[in-house]
């Protein structure tokens, strides 16, 4: 392997990155480094990824102290076309805003057909009807304030799915080639409720300077990104920006030196 390009198991066996995790997780960064390997050889798309993106997206997730076990839907480690991004799951929303101390009560959940009966146009609260059938229509997000402010956002499924098909790439793909290649087509619900919730909480939520508001902020910020050292890219979004916000402000992971040898461990496996 040339030393320009070790692999990921050497990069997270380099002493540096060891150490920042470890300074992220505490006695928590043996188990999240072997989470981020467990990921990694069961994915192949992931597997053809490059090992500095995967950790980069690996170490915002560690920043945010949120695990990426995909089955826990806090935050996850998605591939896109060769580049590791990290993308937050609607628990792992709940669960920064939750940590602020900022939030009575946040929600999102799927509605049923009959469910809403109106929106007020000028209040914007939502009023309440019957079900009438078990048929998803749409979903909504809600959110109480410790102060007593409140907030609900709804979308109806043709709004969320013109959402998606505009904001990513592999959705409007999947769309014009009747594949499922993308998590919307494949995940559709957990999409919407965490696609809701993320807008009410950009347009309402608390997003100011403490630590643990400002979580929440970066966590909007790298949500479905490619963290590089300039900033977030948003490769399956040809609609957004590059973020202002450097990969080092967030995390400040130090470059493997390829040359440094890596330390061993007893338990360590052969990871191809």
């Amino acid at each position: 392997m040339s030393q320009t390009n070790p692999t990921l198991q050497q990069l997270l066996n380099s002493a540096g990155i060891k150490r920042r995790f470890e300074e992220l997780l505490d006695s928590s960064a043996p188990s999240f480094i072997s989470s981020i390997l467990t990921i990694f050889n069961s994915n192949q798309k992931l597997r053809e990824c490059t090992p500095h993106s995967i950790i980069a997206a690996a170490g915002i997730a560690a920043a945010l102290k949120l695990p990426i076990n995909p089955s826990l839907g806090f935050a996850h480690i998605v591939p896109y076309r060769g580049l590791a991004t990290f993308q937050l799951g609607y628990r792992g929303y709940i669960q920064l805003a939750m940590r602020s101390g900022q939030y009575r009560t946040l929600n999102s959940a799927a509605v049923r057909e009959g469910q809403i009966a109106d929106i007020d146009f000028v209040t914007g609260e939502i009023i309440r009807g019957e079900k009438i059938s078990d048929e998803i229509v749409g979903y909504v997000a809600y959110m109480r304030l410790v102060n007593g402010f409140e907030k609900s956002l709804y979308m109806t499924v043709e709004e969320l799915q013109a959402h998606a098909e505009k904001y990513s790439q592999s959705y409007a793909y999947d769309m014009r080639s009747g594949k499922k290649s993308s998590v919307w087509s494949t995940n559709f619900d957990a999409m919407a409720k965490k696609t809701v919730l993320k807008k009410l909480l950009s347009n309402f939520g608390v997003i100011s300077i403490d630590q643990q508001s400002a979580a929440l902020a970066t966590a909007l910020q790298a949500d479905q990104a490619v963290v590089t050292e300039e900033g977030f890219r948003y490769v399956d979004n040809e609609h957004g920006e590059e973020n202002i916000v450097s990969f080092s402000d967030v995390i400040d992971l130090p470059e493997a030196n390829a040359a440094e040898e890596p330390e061993q461990t007893d338990s360590e496996e052969n990871h191809d």
